[in-house]
């Protein structure tokens, strides 16, 4: 589950990662000047071995050009005076065509000369920035080495005692000479001297990314949740979360990719809402009423059968009402899921008032003591004004403790605008997904739960009535790779 997106998250980490590196954002280890001063000390400028060929080339063109241009004198001995106009007016072109081509070798000889410099020049400057790193890196070394032995100086002394002569003999194995061994300094210019050492240590190997680098390596992650089907609107969010926890931010050349995975997943995190367990809240009240709708094909009449089964496992007895009479064979469906289950479907004929329906099943919980009451609703697509309405009127009827959006999760960007068109109509509690077992991108689930600010309940995992689940946020995150 969810391949799609973890291994684009993956893809994504990693190259931001590599793209940072190259970038030049971080500092030169002591490991890698040592490696370029030894790689510039062996090896040797060696010949261009194009040049060669190039100036035969040369050779041989200026060779044509002379045999073209003074090859024919016999040629202009002959007597007829028209054939000699023609000829000249010939070797007058093909001199200025020669002409052309010689101004053209000679720019690509001054082009070839002038990337040589540079080149050239690029090498000198390389060499003397390594030379200098490697002066600096030496320079703070003898710094740090100082401040250690400072450090072991402080150890062993301890202001307003006196050092006994077996102490000082200590001193001296150590390296020291007791003289050496003074009262520690008050903090002052030398301590600020020390922390500037390890902030040049410090800096040496870690670097702040500019908004301009996010920028760069944001575009990739971008691409990849808006083709997992994360909302424009999620992924704006998750850019700001990112944005936030990495511009500016000290980060360690070896924890780069753990620094940009921890943020991801923490944008993720404030996103998604964990669930509370239903089962407690439901047992708390008598009858606990839950609505459920949805569009039509998303597995919703399975999904409430699912949910039943869930309580019944639990010690809760439910009642199913059979609220869409609209749907031809919508009661026969849901009468077949009840059969299997062994419990009670209140039913009216098709065409009937939903909402009496549902205020039925009400009705019958209360006088039979039983716990629960699922009302299956009719599809309404989320564009329906009017048939929305209708729901609206169940919901009025019934005042549900919990309504539930069901969608599947692996409809995309249609899921998202349904979620959020209920949501403002009707106001949804939370959302079961199903289908999950299929989704590779998981970005649905992300969505939704950001354009509804409510938790995904459940996920439906499978065709069995056991095949639910209670979302578990982690596991989700952990399963997307991060």
């Amino acid at each position: 589950m969810f391949k799609f997106f973890k291994e684009k998250i993956k893809s994504w980490v990693k190259k931001s990662a590599e793209a940072v590196e190259t970038a030049g954002l971080e500092e030169t280890t002591e490991e890698e000047i040592e490696k370029k001063i030894k790689k510039g000390v062996s090896e040797e400028k060696k010949p261009d071995k194009a040049e060669e060929p190039k100036e035969a080339e040369k050779k041989s063109f200026f060779r044509k050009i002379k045999e073209k241009a003074f090859g024919e004198e016999k040629e202009a001995e002959k007597p007829e005076a028209v054939k000699e106009e023609k000829k000249e007016e010939t070797e007058k072109e093909e001199l200025e065509r020669l002409e052309e081509e010689i101004k053209e070798v000679e720019k690509e000889v001054e082009e070839e000369a002038g990337r040589k410099e540079r080149e050239r020049l690029k090498e000198d400057k390389e060499a003397k920035e390594i030379e200098e790193l490697e002066e600096e890196v030496e320079e703070i070394e003898k710094e740090v080495e100082e401040e250690e032995k400072k450090e072991k100086i402080e150890k062993l002394y301890e202001p307003g005692i006196e050092k006994p002569e077996e102490e000082a003999k200590k001193i001296e194995l150590k390296g020291l000479k007791p003289e050496e061994v003074k009262e520690p300094e008050p903090i002052g210019e030398e301590k600020a001297g020390k922390d500037s050492i390890f902030k040049r240590l410090k800096q040496r190997f870690s670097y702040k990314l500019s908004e301009g680098d996010f920028e760069d390596i944001f575009q990739d992650l971008e691409l990849m949740l808006l083709e997992s089907n994360v909302a424009l609107e999620a992924t704006e969010a998750i850019k700001k979360q990112l944005q936030k926890e990495l511009i500016g931010k000290e980060i360690k050349k070896d924890k780069l990719e753990e620094e940009i995975k921890a943020a991801l997943k923490k944008s993720i995190e404030e996103i998604l809402i964990e669930p509370d367990d239903l089962l407690p809240l439901i047992k708390e009240k008598k009858p606990f009423v839950i609505v459920f709708f949805g569009i039509n094909g998303t597995g919703k009449t399975t999904t409430i059968a699912k949910t039943a089964n869930l309580l019944l496992k639990n010690n809760i007895s439910c009642v199913l009402a059979a609220a869409d009479t609209f749907r031809a064979a919508a009661i026969e469906q849901l009468q077949h899921h009840a059969d299997n289950l062994k419990i009670k479907v209140i039913k009216h004929d098709y065409g009937a008032d939903p909402a009496a329906v549902a205020f039925d099943a009400i009705k019958h919980a209360k006088a039979h003591d039983i716990d629960a009451v699922l009302i299956d609703t009719a599809g309404r697509m989320h564009t329906q004004d009017n048939l929305l309405s209708e729901m609206e009127k169940i919901c009025r009827v019934t005042d549900p403790d919990l309504k539930i959006f069901v969608a599947e999760s692996i409809a995309g960007n249609d899921a998202i605008q349904q979620a959020r068109n209920f949501d403002e109509k009707i106001g949804i509690d939370g959302t079961i997904l199903t289908k999950a077992d299929v989704d590779e991108k998981g970005g649905t689930a992300i969505s939704i739960g950001y354009v509804t600010k409510k938790p995904i309940l459940f996920l439906g995992t499978g065709q069995e009535y056991d095949n639910l689940v209670l979302f578990d946020k982690e596991k989700f995150i952990e399963e997307l790779g991060l």
